[in-house]
């Protein structure tokens, strides 16, 4: 089982580059250069002033954002064939977020002028990167309003569903999520504090529904996290 259907956090799963018409994407991506990250690395700072643009091509990435209490959450993760800084760059505003390579990853980085003369001249690529904004602000008010009507277990749950569909990989134990995870950015992707989701974790450990090695997660019974869920249909 490996990810491809639907994607965690994301709009409908049409990542930016597949968006495009062919000549479109192999002109958008020979004005870049090629550049890659170490797992962990940060490729971008949440308030440093914009300067690129970047198109991925390998590996997966998170994306953060601090509030002014210091709470991080998990907003996003972003992977092959997204598109990553473009907000900034096209409103000439600093960076609302930091992007974390959570794998090596390959991309193309595009210089900002560059990247805004492109879209001025491609009234296609801009189309499509607007169609973009749209989907993921949609995919953004829908999980709010979902959220809102779920306990911090039942969103756990959930969150533990999506990985397993977009990032689960089946081995002899279970459906391993290939994406690493610490349990604060699982905390920040329910909307809660480490310790929480930490106690939540251990009782379904105790439970044997998940298995964990560090940064890893092997679930064992996803029937029960359905049912954990609220679906019904599991």
């Amino acid at each position: 089982m490996t990810g491809g259907q639907s994607r965690a956090w994301d709009d409908d799963g049409v990542p930016f580059l597949a968006r495009l018409e062919r000549d479109d994407r192999t002109a958008l991506l020979s004005i870049g250069r090629p550049l890659s990250y170490r797992e962990r690395g940060v490729i971008l700072h949440q308030d440093e002033p914009s300067s690129h643009v970047l198109l991925l091509l390998h590996g997966w990435t998170k994306v953060t954002a601090i509030a002014v209490n210091g709470y991080e959450a998990l907003l996003a993760l972003r992977g092959p064939g997204d598109i990553i800084g473009e907000g900034a760059a096209l409103s000439g505003r600093h960076r609302s977020a930091t992007v974390t390579a959570l794998e090596p990853v390959e991309a193309v980085v595009i210089d900002q002028g560059r990247f805004t003369l492109f879209v001025s001249e491609h009234p296609r690529v801009a189309l499509h990167l607007l169609s973009l904004s749209t989907d993921r602000q949609r995919s953004t008010d829908r999980r709010r309003l979902e959220w809102a009507a779920l306990t911090v277990r039942e969103r756990l749950a959930v969150l533990l569903l999506e990985l397993v569909r977009t990032h689960g990989s089946r081995t002899d134990e279970g459906i391993e999520l290939t994406i690493g995870l610490s349990q604060q950015e699982f905390a920040g992707s329910v909307g809660s504090s480490r310790e929480a989701v930490a106690r939540l974790l251990k009782e379904l450990r105790d439970r044997q529904v998940v298995a964990t090695r560090r940064r890893r997660i092997v679930v064992l019974r996803p029937d029960v996290l359905h049912r954990i869920a609220g679906d019904t249909s599991a």
